[in-house]
């Protein structure tokens, strides 16, 4: 990434994070298809409600270890083998032990999580059983992702890809196996997440133990260095905070929708699935871009990183749009298919002709985001997305509910704040000199 043409280190780094995502997220719109039309739109209700609590738990983690890459690829950058195999290792001790602990969390909170969203009764139980099967392979689930922060940390975003194909074909065939042929029912759906997701956590541990550079994993060498762990937590912290205040801040939004009963449930939930197409470029660039600034700025490349960051700003809020238009002008064609309920179809065309014009928006503050992680100043999207993703929507939602009880309300929460978000992070892209502490 410190060497070479700008646009096309940063498009060949994105391109296999954008098709793993891609097929993660096809293996997710496969859950909610089989479930759906198998098994109606109650239990794609309950499949659909349990998403934002689901990353309330597993992004906290998730970004603690978004700043383990950052200190990674750093280290990377600066040719220091040492603190890079320090790091690595630090990391995956940390990932077992995350494990463990959002497997124990998730197992023995879920009814209670699920209280709090105010879930309706005729989809509770399937809720609860999705949910704690899920958690039940927690460890599987932030092992990948540990590893896949790591590899993407040196620059390797093939690796991830490969073994995410591998996870996404096996959840498709076991998606239809156990749901579709075996009625194992809702649980045979987190079945075959959760086995999916150890396949991959394995296959990407293995290669990392296998790989020729600094960052190869040595099993008797995984343990905690408390220094490095104190940079790493540092570091990762603000990240982790930022996930888990979006996270919280949808489950709020998740818990007004709940109030408007299975079909606005299912309805949207439908929509999100689709949403998740145009996160693709937007999560794909936001880790490129953490990833090329970070490896620039340990390389003292500071030119370089700054047209890193404008050209991958361009890139992605135009290929966010498009992909909102799209949405916006086929969204009952592509609702239909997760659903054929006339209600759901309604609810879920609603939501996706308030809200997919505006994914410019959203790109714009993930890409800030990522560039100002990748430049160690993790603290600052902390607070934009507190701010604005987390006070000002609940604040905003539970306000105009109260004094327009309408769905749309609830709908609105997302581009409204999303706008002031972005003008916040290009306030402060503007203003600041955000490498003050590199050059």
């Amino acid at each position: 990434m410190t060497e070479g043409k700008i646009s096309k280190n940063i498009i060949s780094f994105a391109f296999p994070i954008f098709l793993g995502n891609l097929f993660q997220q096809l293996y997710n719109v496969v859950d909610s298809l089989v479930v759906g039309n198998v098994l109606g739109k109650e239990a794609l209700a309950a499949v659909s409600s349990t998403g934002s609590l689901i990353f309330l738990i597993v992004g906290f983690l998730g970004g603690i270890f978004v700043g383990a890459g950052v200190i990674i690829s750093q280290h990377y950058g600066a040719k220091d083998k040492e603190k890079v195999s320090i790091a690595v290792h630090t990391t995956i001790a940390a990932g077992l032990i995350a494990g463990i602990i959002i497997t124990i969390i998730g197992v023995v909170g879920t009814p209670w999580f699920l209280e709090l969203m105010d879930t309706p009764e005729d989809v509770f139980v399937d809720a609860v059983t999705y949910l704690r099967i899920f958690f039940a392979g927690g460890i599987g689930i932030v092992m990948y992702n540990t590893c896949m922060g790591i590899f993407q940390a040196v620059g390797d975003s093939k690796r991830p890809l490969y073994y995410l194909i591998i996870a996404a074909v096996l959840n498709v065939v076991l998606d239809i196996l156990f749901v579709a042929i075996y009625d194992f029912g809702i649980a045979g759906a987190a079945i075959a997440t959760v086995i999916s997701q150890f396949v991959s956590a394995i296959l990407s541990f293995h290669k990392l133990t296998k790989a020729e550079d600094y960052h190869r994993v040595v099993i008797r060498e995984i343990k905690i260095n408390t220094t490095m762990l104190k940079s790493l937590v540092k570091m990762g912290i603000p990240a982790g905070v930022q996930n888990s205040v979006i996270a919280f801040a949808n489950v709020i939004v998740q818990a007004n929708i709940n109030q408007f009963g299975a079909a606005a449930m299912a309805g949207s939930g439908s929509f999100a699935k689709l949403e998740g197409f145009a996160f693709l470029p937007i999560t794909s660039f936001s880790i490129a871009l953490t990833t090329f600034i970070g490896q620039n700025l340990g390389a003292k490349q500071y030119q370089r990183a700054r047209e890193g960051a404008r050209f991958g700003i361009i890139a992605c809020i135009s290929l966010a749009e498009v992909i909102g238009i799209f949405i916006w002008i086929f969204a009952p064609a592509l609702i239909r298919i997760f659903n054929s309920d006339p209600e759901v179809i309604e609810l879920g065309v609603l939501r996706a002709r308030i809200t997919s014009l505006f994914f410019f928006l959203l790109a714009l503050s993930h890409c800030i985001s990522g560039i100002l992680r990748g430049a160690g100043k993790t603290q600052i999207p902390m607070y934009v997305m507190l701010v604005s993703w987390c006070i000002i929507r609940i604040s905003y939602i539970t306000i105009m509910v109260r004094i327009i009880p309408d769905i749309r309300v609830v709908f609105w929460a997302y581009p409204i704040t999303w706008f002031i978000s972005s003008a916040a992070f290009v306030l402060y892209y503007k203003k600041s000199n955000w490498l003050e502490a590199y050059e």
